[in-house]
């Protein structure tokens, strides 16, 4: 660069690694570069004490007890949440649900007690079929939820939430909606597509308790103090598209939880975020900033999506945004990667003031100039609310990253040490996929759509962008545990890590990916005890 007081501009392209076997050993990370060569540094983003890091965990989880202990596992989850305050309410979800949330999630056995489930109830309502005397034909009404499963199986399977629809098409792709819970953030949830009767769940019944949710979020947004912590524990879940921009404006700490202070608050935000465009804005060609401003304006066309970022009004729009933020954070200065942070918070506010269900195909020139300055204002703040979180992943050698990589490893290690074995067997380093993850928040990994999903989770944890994100990745990671011991050359495995088949996944796959996240968060971070050696 032409100076010393522009901000650096790096470049930590989170596109994919080469295709090459690495010069040292997968486990010698510290050996293989300068860059790589850091201590692990807690500071106030993280906590002072990680199990992770002080070898207090065994190499695996423990097994599952060979003889049945439903009673003994239900009172031990009773007795433990009674005993905690955590970010849910118990008191809606009955004991064999209570009992599913402590066990480890098994898709395939879920699906299998999902069929099991219908296929009883059918069987049921035609043998009261055959009993009812005859009368005038009536039409069925399905069941809101499947009925409980056989006692003798704790594997419950049961819809638990709602379906919520982030701004671009989330649904495309997913036969059935995905319903949450409200109650219990780590609850599973079971897309039941394939089955025989499409009509199972009511959609009248559905529409009921999506207006029963969104009207619980509405009253608490229109009190005079929101109250945050009830916010958070309702938003784990997902939050419904009417309310999702006020909510993520509040979660991020952008706006006070006093309803008569914000409008006070987003106009005094706005102004000085164009008062930074004022000063700022016009030395982008200067010399000392030219390279970071020519890099950001070759960025934006590679983000998604594409048909969004293309148009040149939100072009200038992203451009503005990242180069006042660059400026004003000169100690990282501009790294590809926070580029990709902008388009959720944008989408999100402008889907207000769009009329079609699919972003990437609105016309934003439509929208009046006065509205997209204040979605730009408001997309600035949060974003720099989200990187102050997690703003030494942007730093010089990036040791956040570099750090959350180490702990990534350490934990796949405990978790699944077979998995483990293999990518080290093969010799693919886990900063070779996983970088990316940790830059872009799996951006790059997951549809857009799932993305939105994820930050209303995200944004509802304490730490969700840094602490909680490591625990997504580690469940993302074994997600593909066959795919990945299937593999048996270097190639292979990392074009399949670096090329993961997620273009259809919807709300019901996040929830799955957040429910196990929970799990593990839940085992090996919030009871380190259990786990000593």
């Amino acid at each position: 660069m032409g100076g010393s007081t522009g901000p650096s501009v790096r470049s930590a392209d989170p596109g994919r690694a080469e295709v090459s076997r690495p010069t040292c050993r997968p486990r010698s990370i510290g050996t293989c570069g300068t860059a790589l060569a850091i201590q692990h540094v807690y500071g106030a983003q993280h906590p002072p004490f990680d199990p992770l890091l002080h070898g207090t965990l065994l190499k695996a989880t423990p097994k599952a007890p060979t003889t049945p202990v439903k009673a003994k596992r239900v009172s031990t989850f009773q007795e433990f949440e009674s005993n905690t305050s955590d970010a849910w309410d118990a008191g809606e979800d009955d004991d064999e649900l209570l009992a599913m949330a402590a066990e480890s999630l098994n898709t395939e056995v879920v699906m299998e007690t999902a069929h099991r489930v219908l296929r009883d109830h059918s069987q049921r309502q035609e043998q009261h079929k055959l009993r009812e005397p005859p009368g005038p034909a009536q039409t069925p009404v399905p069941l809101a939820e499947p009925p409980p499963a056989p006692s003798g199986d704790l594997r419950l399977v049961k819809s638990v939430s709602e379906s919520h629809t982030s701004c671009p098409a989330e649904s495309a792709g997913s036969p059935v909606p995905l319903q949450r819970s409200q109650s219990l953030p780590h609850s599973v949830t079971v897309a039941l597509s394939g089955t025989s009767d499409p009509g199972a769940l009511s959609s009248s019944a559905l529409s009921e308790r999506e207006a029963s949710r969104l009207d619980k979020f509405r009253q608490l947004l229109a009190g005079p103090n929101t109250d945050l912590e009830e916010l958070r524990k309702l938003s784990w879940s997902g939050i419904p598209k009417p309310v999702r921009p006020m909510t993520w404006k509040l979660l991020s700490g952008y706006l006070p939880a006093n309803v008569d202070r914000r409008p006070a608050t987003l106009q005094r935000k706005q102004k000085e975020y164009f008062a930074f465009i004022e000063h700022y804005y016009d030395s982008r060609n200067d010399e000392a900033h030219q390279d970071t401003y020519r890099q950001i304006h070759i960025d934006i066309p590679r983000m998604s999506p594409e048909a969004l970022t293309l148009q040149p009004r939100v072009t200038e729009i992203f451009e503005r945004i990242l180069f006042i933020w660059a400026i004003r954070h000169p100690a990282s200065g501009y790294v590809q990667g926070i580029n990709d942070l902008v388009t959720p918070f944008f989408v999100v506010f402008i889907c207000e003031h769009i009329e079609e269900a699919d972003v990437d195909i609105a016309d934003v020139s439509r929208v009046p100039v006065d509205v997209l300055r204040n979605v730009e204002a408001d997309t600035y703040w949060c974003m720099s609310k989200l990187l102050d979180g997690i703003q030494d992943n942007y730093t010089f050698a990036q040791p956040g990253i570099q750090m959350k990589v180490r702990m990534l490893e350490e934990l796949v290690s405990r978790i699944d040490e077979q998995v483990h074995r293999h990518l080290e067997q093969h010799e693919v380093r886990y900063l070779q996929f996983a970088f990316r993850w940790m830059n872009n928040l799996l951006m790059r990994e997951v549809p857009l759509r799932c993305t939105i999903r994820l930050w209303d989770t995200y944004q509802s944890e304490p730490e969700g962008f840094s602490h909680f994100h490591l625990y997504v990745c580690a469940a993302f990671l074994l997600r593909w545990r066959k795919e990945i011991l299937e593999e048996r050359d270097f190639q292979e495995l990392l074009l399949l890590l670096q090329n993961l088949p997620t273009a259809h996944w919807g709300d019901e796959d996040v929830s799955l990916l957040l429910a196990e996240a929970y799990r593990l968060k839940f085992a090996f971070a919030d009871a380190p005890n259990h786990y000593k050696k």
